[in-house]
């Protein structure tokens, strides 16, 4: 159980908007190492992810960029075991990295999420969240800070390990395996983009809706999603947990040009709902990379 865990805070919507970086060392399942930065994401904050993390723009002013952190990133994560909750956390290092045309270190990547799906069979369909798993195992943690995060999904880890006998090698091995036969096959001749997510995908128990005019075909993106586990819903609703926004018409200003679906995510979220809004281009990148 030699390992590295890692998490990000993103100042909005796109991936590559990384305002915090966190990484956890763990030598034989303890942590030994601890390192936290705040990152100049050189773009804006949303309120929406502000009021997540509670980090503001006045707070990263003097920061370093993710190019200025390159360095930092090759010598903690090169060579080594990079266990994030999610893909989410990767795919933010990736497009940071070509944003800043930073080559990333050569390292092999754990999802956390995936082993809790198979450590425990409560989670196996849903409720597999970082903060939903650690209650579950009696971990405590400040949530959406970085560095907590982080020793979080290793603390997720070091659990099913104990919980089912695997190392660390058992759970890279066992996490690329089936736990279901998919419910949706790719390529149906079904008209509707509403699709069955495939129960082993890395994003199953994601809900996700897609609005705004997409450079791919509506069905075409709805295959890509399904394959990487999300269930395809047509309107936004108190289920979704993902709205797929047109690069164009994310990039639009002031909120007047935004799709109602984009609207009434906006509400949801105010009230509380854990709805992430991705750009076409960071959705592609998410599901291409499982």
């Amino acid at each position: 159980m030699d390992f590295v865990a890692i998490d990000v805070e993103t100042a909005n919507s796109a991936r590559d908007s990384i305002c915090q970086i966190g990484i956890a060392r763990f030598a034989n399942g303890i942590v030994v190492e601890e390192w936290k930065s705040y990152v100049n994401p050189s773009d804006y904050f949303d309120d929406r992810n502000v009021s997540i993390h509670g980090i503001k723009s006045s707070d990263v002013t003097e920061s370093p960029t993710f190019a200025d952190l390159a360095e930092q990133l090759h010598a903690r994560l090169r060579d080594r075991v990079v266990v994030s909750h999610s893909s989410f956390d990767r795919v933010a290092i990736v497009r940071a990295a070509a944003k800043h045309n930073v080559t990333l270190p050569s390292c092999i990547w754990l999802d956390s999420s995936r082993v809790a799906r198979r450590a425990w069979e409560a989670f196996q369909e849903s409720g597999y969240g970082l903060k939903n798993v650690c209650t579950s195992i009696g971990y405590s943690f400040d949530h959406h800070d970085a560095l907590e995060d982080a020793k979080a999904a290793g603390a997720v880890l070091i659990a099913a390990g104990k919980h089912t006998g695997l190392d660390l090698a058992g759970w890279l091995a066992k996490v690329v395996r089936p736990i279901n036969e998919p419910a949706y096959s790719p390529g149906s001749t079904r008209e509707s983009t509403a699709r069955d997510g495939d129960h082993d995908g890395p994003l199953h128990g994601e809900v996700l809706v897609f609005t705004g005019a997409l450079e791919i075909p509506r069905r075409e993106a709805a295959d890509m999603a399904a394959k990487a586990g999300c269930q395809v819903a047509t309107v936004i609703s108190k289920s979704t947990t993902l709205l797929v926004v047109g690069d164009q018409d994310l990039g639009r200003t002031g909120g007047e040009a935004k799709s109602s679906k984009h609207r009434k995510a906006d509400e949801l979220i105010l009230k509380g709902q854990p709805i992430r809004i991705l750009g076409e281009s960071d959705f592609r990148a998410l599901v291409h990379m499982e």
